[in-house]
């Protein structure tokens, strides 16, 4: 199993989370978070005067898959949420040694 973490911009969250859904994946963790990368951050005016933003705001989607279906779902990924400029963000692949459905006590895949 796979554990995968997408770092992606807010606006292209629906249609990565339709792209996932049309290849099978059936559950995924979705939340708000900040962060910078080779972007940094940026400049805002707001009322004449100008000030750093230096986090920027991006959506973190979590989710466990089978190994053998993982190199489809980070494609699957990367292929939506390019944009081609910078700040579209990473993906994140890990080794998933365990799951366990808490409610049936179902592990491994079938836990997925």
């Amino acid at each position: 199993m796979k554990y995968i973490i997408a770092i992606i911009q807010p606006g292209k969250l629906e249609a990565v989370y339709e792209a996932l859904g049309a290849i099978g994946v059936s559950g995924m963790t979705v939340s708000e978070v900040q962060g910078y990368g080779r972007q940094k951050g940026k400049s805002e005016i707001y009322r004449g005067a100008e000030y750093v933003v230096n986090f920027m705001p991006k959506i973190k989607i979590e989710l466990a898959v089978d190994t053998k279906k993982a190199s489809e779902v980070i494609a699957t990924i990367q292929k939506t949420a390019e944009s081609g400029k910078i700040g579209d963000g990473k993906v994140f692949s890990m080794d998933l040694k365990d799951a366990l459905r808490i409610r049936t006590g179902e592990t491994g895949a079938e836990a997925l």
